[in-house]
């Protein structure tokens, strides 16, 4: 063990571990370059030629990474990326960033880690580190990484090492990214803990390392319940005070002003991305495997799955007062991606807002700055989105901000709209008269 540990990490001091990224996503590409930005030769892998492609001639698909540093590294040698997963065999260190979705029945899917692990395993060799930084249940690694790896009769601190380590990446976060957001690292022995610790720190500000991979796994489920249950408080406050007649964002700008014991969560239409909706379920559903149910994450997500049946709800409310029917009134839709500033459409609650409003009868329509098509699984239909003018938006009986773009003048919005609902708080600037009656926020 200690000569192939030394090895490796004497090449990640020297830089010149060789590092493989499978899975050029949101997350793996990111990481990716950081690696390649800090000297190491790094190579992406993808099942997707197209990405591959893009990044050999230099060019990023993915918002918060530059092309041009990308054109960079790519022209330095230090980034490339390929199809051909039988070079993961020259990497020192492989990382998996590859989805991990859910099944129908709310089940974790881990397919795309057993994907990449079988690529893993068919090329293992002595001296390198493989860590996993998909989202999924705690065991996972230990479980069901090491398993596959020791059939290959190496062993694990002799030959190759193991480590888990949460992604953390915030699409659209301009002041947090790879380098300078804390990485948690959890190996599945101590040793393997050290070989990954080592790996991270050449490339990140601060490294936290926990005692196993399963604490480091359940760390990422907590962050993201945490926030889902929350945002789920706060959606069903938003609900009670709708009843109550009661300006919701006003109540939680007064509690936000206690400076301590209280931390301000804000609601919205429901919740979106890749982490928050899914992973409470990662952890609700390990915690039945073993006889535990975990009921406050369940009423969590019962809560805020329910919050685009909530806004429609606000829509009828506010064409009845115009006295007009859902059934053939024109609706439009702003902003359609999961948060702002991002083209990202995964989970995002603009579709189900859609989709239950045509249900209705509703001619619906929508605009957003990031994002030129949809694609409604409901019944298979593709939406363009569509230009603004004044013309649109006075035609529309009613308009609805489901992401708050910041490319969006919501003041010339609010004037040319008949009814506005605003489950953003998008227009918490504009008060009086002019206003009275026309906004109703979430």
């Amino acid at each position: 063990m200690a000569n192939s540990k030394q090895s490796l990490l004497d090449k990640i001091a020297s830089r010149s571990a060789r590092i493989g990224v499978v899975g050029l996503g949101y997350v793996g590409l990111p990481l990716v370059v950081e690696f390649a930005r800090s000297g190491f030769d790094s190579l992406g892998f993808e099942v997707d030629a197209g990405k591959a492609e893009a990044i050999n001639r230099g060019e990023s698909y993915i918002p918060d990474t530059s092309t041009q540093l990308v054109t960079e590294l790519v022209a330095a040698k230090k980034l490339s990326a390929t199809t051909d997963f039988t070079a993961l065999k020259d990497r020192d260190i492989i990382i998996i960033c590859v989805p991990t979705p859910l099944r129908k029945t709310k089940d974790p899917d881990v397919s795309f880690i057993l994907a990449a692990s079988e690529k893993i395993q068919a090329t293992l060799r002595p001296g390198q580190l493989i860590i996993l930084e998909s989202t999924t249940y705690p065991g996972t690694t230990d479980e069901v990484l090491r398993p596959m790896f020791d059939e290959t009769d190496l062993k694990l601190d002799e030959d190759y090492f193991l480590a888990f380590s949460p992604e953390r990446v915030d699409p659209g976060n301009d002041k947090f990214n790879t380098r300078n957001i804390p990485k948690v690292v959890g190996g599945v022995t101590p040793a393997s803990t050290d070989v990954a610790v080592a790996a991270y720190s050449a490339i990140v500000e601060s490294v936290h390392r926990t005692s196993s991979a399963r604490v480091a796994e359940a760390c990422k489920l907590l962050e993201n319940t945490f926030r889902a249950v929350n945002i789920g408080l706060v959606n069903e406050l938003a609900q009670l005070c709708h009843t109550l007649g009661i300006d919701t964002w006003e109540v939680i700008a007064a509690a936000a002003t206690k400076p301590f014991g209280f931390m301000p969560f804000y609601p919205g239409p429901g919740i979106g991305g890749h982490c928050i909706p899914l992973d409470p379920h990662y952890l609700s559903w390990k915690a039945r495997m073993h006889g535990f149910e975990a009921r406050f994450i369940s009423l969590a997500e019962e809560v805020n799955s329910r919050m685009p049946e909530h806004v429609v709800e606000l829509v009828t409310m506010g064409l009845n007062k115009h006295r007009k029917p859902v059934n053939g009134s024109k609706i439009l839709i702003m902003g359609v991606a999961y948060k702002p500033e991002i083209d990202d459409m995964r989970e995002s609650p603009a579709l189900a807002i859609i989709e239950k409003l045509q249900k209705l009868g509703a001619e619906v329509s929508y605009h957003d700055p990031y994002v030129p098509e949809i694609h409604l699984e409901a019944n298979d239909e593709h939406i363009q989105g569509i230009d603004l003018s004044d013309e649109v938006v006075s035609n529309a009986d009613c308009v609805v901000i489901v992401t708050d773009h910041k490319k969006i003048d919501y003041g010339w919005l609010t004037r040319y709209a008949q009814l506005l609902i605003d489950t953003r708080n998008a227009t918490r600037a504009l008060v009086g008269e002019r206003v009275a009656g026309k906004i109703i926020r979430l």
